[in-house]
């Protein structure tokens, strides 16, 4: 059942395995992810190879949980969606997506993800709302989670700083109809 939860008809959300490592490693290096990422300095190769060898991949011990968007017929990641700031008590969490390569953009990857995403979190983890925040200048990303039943609640003014100065940072929240 679980595996069946996890996908659909082009993808597939699975676990971090080891041979990821070098995928994730250039994902994560790739300065123009940092921004979104909230990353300021490189990991290690090291860092992330022990990462995917000694992850448990328990939202609850870990309170977070990465899955690698995989296209199914290619068997090829282009991405990752994470649950983090996973709250067992106020039954929320957040959510980050990130579909690496320009070429892979635009297809609705991340839409079919965020639904995959969005069904086990409220289905199968019985959550009550996941949330995301946004940077003002990230229109697509801001128009993605609109478009899934997320709603801006607010905004942080000036909250991210940037290389051009400072960013408005927007909150959303997407609430399980069935709670």
């Amino acid at each position: 059942m679980l595996e069946s939860l996890l996908q659909s008809k082009y993808l597939v959300l699975r676990a971090v395995e080891p041979q990821d490592a070098e995928i994730i490693f250039k994902w994560e290096n790739n300065t123009q992810n940092w921004q979104v990422s909230n990353t300021l300095v490189p990991f290690s190769m090291h860092t992330i190879k022990q990462y995917a060898l000694n992850t448990t991949h328990d939202i609850f011990e870990n309170k977070q949980l990465r899955l690698m968007i995989i296209i199914k017929n290619e068997n090829r990641p282009i991405g990752a969606i994470d649950l983090f700031d996973y709250d067992p008590f106020h039954l929320r969490a957040g959510v980050g997506i990130l579909i690496n390569d320009k070429e892979d953009r635009g297809k609705g990857y991340a839409k079919e993800a965020l639904t995959i995403l969005k069904n086990y979190a409220f289905n199968y983890l019985h959550l009550n709302q996941l949330y995301c925040t946004i940077g003002d200048d990230n229109i697509k990303s801001q128009h993605l989670f609109e478009a899934m039943g997320f709603v801006k609640c607010g905004t942080r003014k000036a909250w991210l700083k940037t290389l051009e100065g400072w960013m408005d940072e927007h909150f959303y929240q997407c609430f399980n109809k069935k709670s």
